[in-house]
């Protein structure tokens, strides 16, 4: 496993919350940011979910949709042909 190392200067303000932090929930600095960087990844990945959602809502409402063949490849290269990469 490759891991990066990140050193940050941080506002009085910002460095105090750590400290809260650190007391309350967290061991290390390293956890805390670590936790921190893993929330906004899920925050991330729930955003472009609901991206792609809206994107298929649009597409019905424009009728750029097709019955499921129930073969996945076949289904694929059909959304290719409607345009509905």
């Amino acid at each position: 496993m490759t891991t990066d190392r990140i050193n940050a200067r941080l506002p009085i303000l910002l460095g105090e919350h750590v400290d809260k932090m650190l007391k309350c929930f967290y061991e290390t600095p390293s956890e805390y940011i670590r936790d921190l960087i893993r929330r906004d990844m899920e925050k991330y990945e729930m955003y472009e979910a609901k991206e792609q959602i809206l994107k298929g809502y649009k597409d019905f409402v424009q009728n750029k949709y097709f019955e499921s063949s129930g073969n996945f490849i076949e289904d694929l290269n059909r959304a290719k042909e409607f345009g509905l990469e």
